[in-house]
């Protein structure tokens, strides 16, 4: 058995449809497990083996298997042979006819070839599992030279687009089976379509040489694809416009808007205006396209439209293109408001400069004069004639030159050469014109942008000088600060010295080599505070020199240890920074102790005075009442009968007494008034009546000295509100001195009048008058009137009489002429209640 198995296995491999048979039935009697299938392969030998094997198995004898089976390998072999025989013969018909099938598929195969190869073009075939291509064809269309590795390189015969565009196109071809069509044209100029399918499992790549009429339907395809490309372009670049962009067709309709035109006719798209035939531009100005149109003409025009319901300016241009038009607005809303506010602005500008003091003149590119101010016509007295007809640079400065207005030159064609480099300059030059007529000029050259030069004149004459007479008055300033006995220094706004002249060194002992740093005045305080440690004046001085806010004067006084007294004012200045000054005044501090001692001393003896006399005033009128009593019961005759000698003696004692009380009643009611003890009995006084009274005080004297008083008051001049006691008693002092001091046969005035706000009483007398440096002394306690009088008293009148008055609220003045008289007037407000002396 296995010689068998072995004898078919090599037939098999030899002849593997002979040995079939063979390894099948060795292989089914010895598994019986693939007796089924055998079956149907060995057909007639299995139905001679199975009763066989059958019977075998029913008698269970290993002889009788092995018998068993050689016979039915003996059969199987006869019946094999004649079925190898048969199927010899059939494989041989086979044969025979797959060899004319083979023929005929190769004649098949060379037809289509030659017919593939009937116009030049070039096969690219990838199988479905093979990288590398099968290339047929003409390969010399695409690449130079013929070299088909060269052919898939498609950089090398195409352009680096149309290569990239290629490649993808390719690759999608292999991965996805995505089949396509391009038309290309080589470095060369070669047209080739290029095609690529997937077929039968396998992508194939056509390249095909175009040429003749088909080369021209390419080329017409592209065309129309890069028209079709640009007119989209166009579109798209229409819409992107803001301006509005139309077209007509030969009748005049619309066949084409943008994005533009459809918002500014509030469509809802350019269909929509379209469609509806919605215009942008008025009738009046459609008319005007038209006969333009109509013309052959473009037409190019501002016009006014209401776009998006706003009315704007539009310049509009309608021109003809082949048997329509085309047509674009331009918005020009906002450059018209632009030019007539730039004009506007020119205008402004013009005024603006024409105001200013500077001379101003303006040259164009062409160096011709376009604008000049006023003042500089002004400063150089030209004619406005001559400057309004845009005279170039060179006939102004020759005309300046004639008058004598440009520096004196020796070469003044180089000096003008050198002026006019400012037309090529990129950046100001500033000259100095010191003219024959002393005057200086700065002049200003200034290139303008879209060229020219613009020239600015500033007469300097007066800062010149005003710098000179600056600087002069620095040096006498410095001078007057270095020779002051007072210490200055002044702290600039950041806190530091500025200036300080010697005394301030000497007076706070500090080196000039310290002060010349320019110290903080935290440095110079601490320096200071040796001498003086009060730390508050000082920290109130920092305070005012570094303070930005409410940079208020300081005023402090200083005593040094070693005795000093020092005045520190701060003064702010108007650049920020303080003036410091310290002045000694210990001279002065010490004279003011002096005088204030002095005064306080003068205070207390006149305080002792006043009381000296109050008292022994007091105490001389308790006696005096007595004696005055005892007198008036002396010269009663109840008590006795007197002679004539001691009638007259009690006589003078009367008087005496009676003039002494009365001396004694001023002085202690103006030593009341002075303690502010004194009070007012208030009430309506009858003006007229107490006028009367006081001058029956003093009639026997008027009688005496033949003296005349004249009283002048209205009857009906009324009453004010007064004390009634004290005014009769200002009326009678008054009445008293100017009696006192009239020469006999005088006469003197007693007035009095009411005005809307106060009462007025006047005593004119014709006496000699009183010097003017006396006016006032004769108001003070017990000084006498300088005048002199056989009458003359104790020098409390006046003094009283002013008491009075400004107690009830009024005023006392003096009018007095030498060698005249004098008028003595009391001024009595009637508005004012009279004042009322209070503790």
């Amino acid at each position: 058995m296995p010689e068998i198995i072995r004898t078919a296995n090599e037939r098999l491999r030899s002849r593997p449809w002979r040995g079939g048979f063979l390894t099948a039935f060795a292989t089914i009697n010895l598994c019986g497990t693939f007796l089924t299938p055998a079956r149907a392969s060995v057909g007639p030998a299995l139905a001679v083996i199975e009763p066989l094997r059958s019977l075998a198995g029913a008698f269970g004898s290993q002889e009788m298997a092995t018998l068993t089976l050689t016979l039915g390998l003996g059969c199987f072999a006869v019946l094999s042979t004649v079925a190898l025989m048969r199927a010899r013969r059939r494989n041989s018909l086979l044969e025979s006819v797959s060899r004319d099938e083979a023929m005929a598929l190769h004649s098949e195969i060379d037809r289509l070839k030659a017919m593939l190869m009937a116009e030049p073009q070039v096969l690219v075939a990838w199988a479905a599992a093979a990288d590398a291509p099968d290339i047929l064809g003409e390969t010399s269309i695409v690449v130079p030279g013929g070299v088909p590795e060269r052919v898939l390189a498609f950089g090398t015969w195409l352009e680096p687009a149309a290569a990239q565009q290629m490649e993808h196109a390719v690759e999608r071809l292999r991965s996805e089976g995505h089949g396509f069509v391009m038309n290309l044209t080589t470095r060369i100029g070669r047209p080739i379509e290029a095609e690529g399918r997937a077929v039968g499992g396998s992508a194939i790549l056509r390249l095909r040489d175009v040429s003749g009429f088909e080369r021209d339907l390419i080329e017409l395809a592209a065309r129309h694809e890069k028209l079709s490309s640009d007119v989209a372009t166009m579109r798209e670049l229409l819409d992107s416009l803001p301006a509005p962009v139309w077209a007509r067709d030969q009748h005049g309709q619309l066949v084409f808007v943008n994005e533009a035109y459809a918002r500014a006719v509030e469509a809802t798209d350019p269909t929509d205006a379209v469609s509806r035939s919605l215009e942008l531009l008025d009738r009046n100005a459609r008319a005007e396209v038209v006969r333009a149109r109509a013309a052959n003409e473009t037409y190019a025009g501002r016009v006014p439209a209401i776009a998006a319901g706003e009315r704007r300016i539009f310049d509009v241009v309608d021109a003809p293109a082949g048997k329509g038009s085309v047509g674009m607005a331009l918005d020009r809303t906002e450059a018209e408001g632009m030019r007539g506010e730039l004009a506007r602005m020119v205008e402004a500008h013009r005024r603006v400069l024409d105001q200013l003091a500077t001379g101003v003149a303006i040259f164009n590119v062409d160096r011709k004069l376009i604008f000049y101010n006023a003042a500089f016509r002004s400063l150089f007295e030209l004619n406005a004639g001559f400057l309004d007809q845009n005279p170039t640079d060179s006939a102004v400065l020759d005309t300046l030159r004639a008058n004598r207005k440009l520096p004196e030159q020796q070469n003044f064609r180089e000096w003008k050469q050198q002026l006019y480099e400012a037309y090529r300059a990129v950046e100001p030059q500033e000259h100095m014109w010191h003219l024959p007529d002393n005057r200086t000029m700065r002049v200003v050259t200034t290139p303008n942008p879209e060229g020219g030069v613009t020239y600015l004149y500033d007469d300097v004459t007066e800062g010149l000088d005003m710098h000179r007479r600056y600087d002069a008055l620095i040096k006498v300033q410095s001078e007057t600060l270095d020779h002051l006995a007072e210490a200055v220094a002044v702290f600039g706004s950041d806190g530091r010295v500025r200036l300080h002249n010697p005394a301030f060194q000497r007076m706070w002992k500090l080196t000039p080599e310290a002060l010349d740093q320019h110290p903080h005045v935290e440095a110079v305080t601490a320096w200071c505070q040796v001498q003086h440690d009060d730390n508050l004046i000082w920290r109130n001085l920092r305070g005012a020199v570094t303070a930005i806010d409410g940079r208020e004067p300081l005023v402090a006084r200083i005593e040094r240890r070693d005795g000093m007294m020092i005045d520190v004012t701060t003064m702010p200045l108007p650049d920020g920074a303080t003036l410091v000054t310290f002045q000694d005044v210990s001279d002065t501090v010490n004279v003011e102790r002096a005088l204030r001692e002095r005064n306080e001393a003068l205070v207390a003896a006149d305080s002792i005075k006043i009381d000296f006399v109050h008292h022994v005033s007091y105490e001389l009128r308790s006696p005096l009442t007595n004696i005055i009593g005892f007198a008036h019961i002396l010269g009663d005759a109840a008590f006795g009968p007197l002679t004539e000698k001691q009638r007259e003696y009690l006589g003078y004692i009367t008087t005496s007494t009676n003039a002494l009380l009365a001396i004694i009643n001023n002085i202690l009611d103006l030593a009341t008034i002075d303690a502010g003890a004194m009070t007012l009995n208030l009430g309506e006084v009858d003006i007229r009546a107490s006028m009367v009274a006081a001058a029956e005080g003093v009639q026997d004297r008027l009688v005496k000295s033949n003296i005349t008083l004249d009283i002048r008051a209205l009857p009906t001049i009324g009453s004010f509100t007064a004390d009634e006691r004290r005014l009769r008693q200002i009326l009678f002092n008054l009445l008293s001195n100017a009696v006192g001091f009239s020469p006999e046969g005088e006469t003197i005035t007693f007035a009095a009048e009411r005005r809307p706000d106060a009462v007025v009483f006047s005593v004119i007398d014709h006496g000699p008058g009183i010097p003017p440096e006396d006016k006032e002394r004769v108001f003070k306690w017990f000084e006498t009137d300088p005048r002199g009088s056989e009458h003359r008293g104790p020098g409390l009148g006046l003094s009283l009489v002013r008491s009075f008055v400004e107690l009830h609220g009024g005023t006392v003045t003096i009018d007095s002429v030498l060698g005249q008289g004098t008028t003595v007037t009391c001024v009595f407000p009637v508005a004012q209640q009279a004042k009322q002396s209070a503790a």
